[in-house]
């Protein structure tokens, strides 16, 4: 029995894809491998994130109460605007890396270098914006107070609009220190103190009648359950154990703490691509300046970084939408 090889382009290869199979070079087929393994990897974050909110719907932050805030409009609640500017800012970095990619098939060096460096200033804005939105979201606007079940008691006025605990908190005398390693019990730590005790948002609390208690859950129509005065009262002094302000891994005043686990770690893992995407697109600008691929005869590389960055403007879209909207 005889075996009958068949060669096709190189002389003693059975198969003659050479160096660009499906017209695709190496480096290209390697960029589009990690892409599909890391749209594995934030397919599973994503899917978590979806169970989890799922599973505890009734008592899940509302993200129209939490991201209201814009740089410089200090005290207007505008609800998601400022991550809506955020998201059309990296969408239009990825329009200009298309023409950047445009104008080295072109071989148009000057193009090439405009929106190459457009491509970076907004990927810098981005990075910017989320850096703050990330302090914002670790120091908090108005606190609140945690039960000793784990819930959040946050406050509202008559007409249900958010108050913050430095509204109505009366600030006692108190010579209360933070307990930690150094001056206490050398293995025992303790969580930075808030501005108010516990004691004082509760003083604060009766001698404003007209403050309600706005529990972290939802009625039939999504709406978080605002409790009566005597409701609120009860509430507060059953159930309320001590003052939470902003949002860390361990605590949120604005809901469950997976919330707050959630949104630190897809929001910085995707932050940390677009740095590392930033970073590449640097280089590839200064390569550009320094005209290392007019050399070369090719802007293969603009391309191959430029998949890199639609992949992670496209990730941004999927947690615009499963993280913000829905």
């Amino acid at each position: 029995m005889s075996t009958t090889v068949v060669k096709t382009g190189t002389e003693g290869k059975t198969w003659g894809g050479g160096n660009d199979p499906l017209k695709a070079s190496y480096g290209k087929m390697m960029m589009w491998f990690f892409i599909v393994s890391d749209a594995l990897t934030f397919s599973g974050f994503l899917a978590a994130y979806g169970f989890s909110r799922f599973k505890f719907s009734q008592s899940w932050p509302i993200a129209d109460d939490v991201f209201t805030h814009v740089p410089f409009l200090h005290g207007q609640e505008l609800p998601m605007i400022y991550v809506a500017f955020m998201t059309f800012i990296l969408i239009m970095s990825s329009v200009t890396m298309v023409l950047a990619v445009d104008a080295g098939h072109k071989m148009n060096k000057a193009k090439v270098t405009l929106y190459m460096f457009l491509t970076v200033i907004g990927g810098l804005i981005f990075l910017g914006s989320q850096a703050w939105e990330w302090s914002t979201f670790i120091k908090g606007d108005y606190g609140a107070v945690a039960t000793h079940g784990g819930n959040i008691i946050q406050f509202v006025d008559t007409d249900g609009k958010r108050v913050a605990l430095k509204d109505f908190a009366i600030a006692q005398p108190s010579s209360r220190e933070q307990h930690k390693r150094k001056n206490g019990l050398w293995y025992v730590g303790e969580r930075d103190l808030p501005s108010y005790t516990f004691n004082e948002v509760v003083s604060g609390f009766e001698a404003n009648p007209n403050i309600l208690v706005k529990t972290t859950y939802s009625d039939e129509n999504g709406k978080k359950i605002i409790l009566s005065r005597n409701e609120s009262l009860t509430e507060l002094k059953t159930k309320g154990n001590h003052v939470v302000e902003g949002a860390n891994l361990v605590e949120n005043e604005y809901g469950p703490p997976l919330f707050g686990d959630f949104f630190f770690f897809i929001t910085g893992f995707h932050g940390f691509h677009v740095s590392i995407g930033v970073l590449l697109n640097i280089i590839i600008f200064f390569n550009v300046i320094l005209g290392t691929y007019e050399r070369r005869g090719s802007y293969e590389m603009v391309e191959k970084v430029g998949l890199y960055w639609h992949f992670v403007d496209l990730v941004w879209v999927f947690v615009f939408t499963f993280f913000y909207l829905v």
